[in-house]
């Protein structure tokens, strides 16, 4: 029997790796990318346009999904942006910005899918968190990404209760520093071996989806850092 996982902002870094890891252990990789953006995703079985941040673009596509595939056992919410800023240099723009992309994208797809979930007794949320927004220390240059991502933490909480009396499980990814091109150029002195490696993020994702006895587990990806 074929395994379903639908893994969105799967062009990225850890979308990437994501896919490639899941692809290479038997399942069927259903992606998602952003609209008109040219994104490619060629390890993927299959590409949806879809903006996740938009609640009608991913009710539509959950309708499409469930036609085509039918159950689906893992879904990835990898879609998400950062932001630097202290309390004081960050204005509700920028909150709105992260908010949308960080907590909008999870939620959208969270609400659309976790009735297909529960009735098939099965399937496993993946959240992406953040350390800041576990650690104000580390939060309190990041505000707005941190609130936002703490939004996502607490939101895989809600989905634990929620399906406390199904299988239905959620997990949570928290890395410090992905170890990215992306971050590399930004924190060009910084000692990239302590970061944590997109791979990495992705080897504990399969880890949880592998091992139903897990039920709504927090894995902080720290590395060295």
């Amino acid at each position: 029997m074929e395994r379903n996982i639908i893994i969105t902002g799967a062009a990225g870094n850890l979308g990437q790796a994501v896919v490639e890891k899941f692809k290479r252990e038997g399942y069927r990789v259903i992606a998602t990318v952003l609209p008109d953006s040219g994104e490619e995703v060629e390890e993927a079985d299959d590409v949806y346009e879809v903006d996740v941040t938009d609640e009608k673009s991913v009710v539509e596509f959950a309708k499409e999904y469930q036609l085509q595939y039918g159950e689906v056992d893992a879904i990835g919410l990898l879609v998400g942006g950062f932001a630097m800023g202290t309390i004081e240099e960050t204005g509700l723009d920028q909150i709105h910005k992260m908010v949308t992309l960080n907590f909008y994208s999870t939620y959208n797809m969270v609400k659309s899918f976790l009735p297909l979930l529960k009735k098939a007794d099965s399937g496993c949320f993946l959240f992406v968190g953040a350390r800041p927004a576990l650690q104000p220390s580390d939060g309190k240059g990041v505000v707005a990404y941190a609130l936002s991502k703490r939004m996502v933490i607490e939101l895989a909480d809600y989905v634990a209760e929620e399906a406390k009396d199904t299988n239905v499980r959620s997990h949570v990814f928290v890395p410090s520093v992905i170890d990215t091109p992306e971050n590399r150029a930004s924190m060009p002195d910084a000692d990239f071996p302590q970061w944590v490696s997109p791979a990495e993020i992705a080897e504990a994702m399969h880890y949880a989806v592998n091992n139903p006895a897990l039920r709504n587990m927090t894995f902080k990806l720290y590395g060295g850092v």
